[in-house]
């Protein structure tokens, strides 16, 4: 059987996740998401824009045993919760650099607190933020500050598209350097290990490089309307 397998390249034990965008904007909205990532415009600055929420500071219900010689470090397998933050983060696509604020809600007040950052950071240019659908965005509030500030221009990604954001690398990042290694006692600390991680990342950033074309991704965004089998 294993030599059957080999031979129609056949892997049973491996699963991936599949979602098909339903956008109706799917193509438009693609194109114009890859061409920022593929050829910034002049005098003008791109961020990815979105937040990562429910970030919990945990603790561990017994003290961490710290590495030593020919020995790893030892974690109980229980913690203790102690509360939540939210993360909204905006790399620059032409150097790496992260704006952020962690916010205790994802509700469109903090949305706009974190905007009016992000326009105070770089005063005077134009600005094109990469962002998903995130209800906040479509607040009436957030659309009459984005009319009164119009050299901010937003360029939203597919539904069931939000890798297209590359602010979601730097999450996962900072996940695994920042956040998951803890213990974390309060917010309070947790919020702290995240600002601190952030200034260590941007004295020594690099962008992250966009390589798929929109023509690449919409091949693969379609849904099929048969199934192929190669065997």
């Amino acid at each position: 059987m294993a030599r059957i397998w080999r031979e129609h390249g056949i892997q049973p034990w491996r699963a991936a996740g599949l979602r098909f965008s339903t956008d109706p904007e799917l193509e438009a909205e693609v194109v114009d998401v890859v061409a920022l990532h593929l050829d910034l415009p002049e005098n003008a600055v791109v961020l990815c824009v979105d937040e990562e929420s429910q970030i919990q500071a945990l603790d561990r219900s017994v003290p961490v045993l710290p590495m030593a010689p020919h020995l790893i470090e030892r974690r109980s397998s229980d913690h203790v919760r102690n509360g939540t933050t939210t993360l909204f983060a905006a790399p620059n696509t032409a150097t790496g650099k992260v704006t952020a604020r962690c916010q205790l809600c994802r509700r469109h007040g903090e949305f706009l607190v974190f905007l009016r950052q992000v326009a105070r950071v770089y005063p005077g240019l134009e600005l094109h933020l990469v962002m998903d659908n995130y209800a906040a965005q479509k607040h009436p509030g957030a659309k009459d500050w984005l009319e009164v500030n119009p050299r901010t221009h937003v360029h939203s990604t597919p539904t069931h598209a939000s890798w297209m954001n590359m602010v979601e690398i730097f999450f996962g990042i900072a996940e695994r350097q920042a956040v998951r290694r803890g213990p974390v006692a309060s917010v309070r600390e947790l919020t702290t290990t995240i600002r601190r991680f952030i200034d260590h990342y941007d004295t020594d950033c690099q962008p992250f490089t966009w390589t798929k074309t929109a023509d690449q991704i919409l091949r693969k965004a379609t849904r099929p309307t048969t199934s192929e089998t190669r065997h």
